[in-house]
């Protein structure tokens, strides 16, 4: 490794991050008012998938380059069975990151939970802006904190102190959804650790925004009594749901046995 790829290589965390948060700033941009429409909503679309391009070019051929260890964590796109088995388990890591987090907020203060209940205005809106949280935002995001920041590591101690540090960055960008996002990210950074595959987590981190969307309509239809807080966010599922998302899982870890 030569002295500049030395110097920058301690930092990589710190600056993947910033790379991040200004790739998605600049994303958010044209939804930054209160009431996005269908054309702020499509750029930002387009912004996003720019800043995917560009940033898969950084970690697929620029950071190789620079950083030889890259390598060992390919961008390789992974069998129908792992795309379907994460998606299918990732109900359920949306349910029991919800009681963790209920958990935790407890332990420090009471938590007053209420009823989550959307009105059709609000589901428009959420369905609208789930385009880009499901097929856009995961992409991005992974690519930044977890890819970009961890693949120049080899050592497995330095790789899980990256991993932990960025999921502590992640966090912070999520602001009052802190421990949420703070928890989520260790998953997904783990996945990624444990895979050497970007796209696993990628593909949980989809689901998991997949399922939110989904927890949304049910509520939406009246099917069940859903719990929600919003500072931090928590929302904690029915029974139904419950049982629901522990069968899907079932069934994904059946489909990722195959592969």
């Amino acid at each position: 490794m030569n002295k500049v790829a030395s110097f920058f290589k301690p930092l990589m965390p710190i600056l993947s991050a910033v790379y991040g948060l200004a790739i998605i700033y600049i994303t958010a941009l044209p939804i930054a008012d209160n009431n996005p429409t269908i054309v702020s909503e499509i750029l930002t679309w387009l912004i996003t998938l720019v800043g995917i391009a560009m940033t898969f070019y950084l970690v697929q051929y620029v950071e190789p380059k620079i950083f030889p260890a890259a390598e060992q964590f390919p961008l390789k796109l992974p069998s129908i069975f792992v795309l379907l088995g994460l998606l299918l388990i990732a109900p359920l890591w949306l349910v029991a990151e919800g009681y963790i987090v209920y958990g935790m907020t407890s332990l420090v203060q009471p938590v007053q939970m209420e009823s989550l209940i959307y009105t059709t205005e609000e589901l428009r809106e959420d369905l609208l802006s789930s385009i880009h949280a499901i097929f856009l935002a995961p992409v991005l995001e992974e690519l930044c904190f977890r890819q970009m920041a961890i693949s120049p590591f080899r050592r497995r101690s330095a790789i899980i102190v990256v991993c932990v540090v960025m999921a502590f960055l992640f966090g912070l960008l999520h602001v009052r959804n802190f421990p949420g996002a703070f928890i989520s990210a260790l998953v997904y950074g783990f996945v990624f650790i444990w895979s050497r595959n970007i796209w696993y987590s990628v593909i949980l981190h989809a689901g998991h925004n997949l399922a939110a969307t989904l927890f949304a309509v049910y509520c939406w239809l009246q099917l069940g009594d859903m719990q929600i807080t919003k500072i931090p966010v928590i929302i904690l599922p029915d029974m139904k749901v419950i049982i629901a998302s522990l069968f899907l899982a079932i069934a994904g870890v059946l489909l990722l046995k195959k592969k």
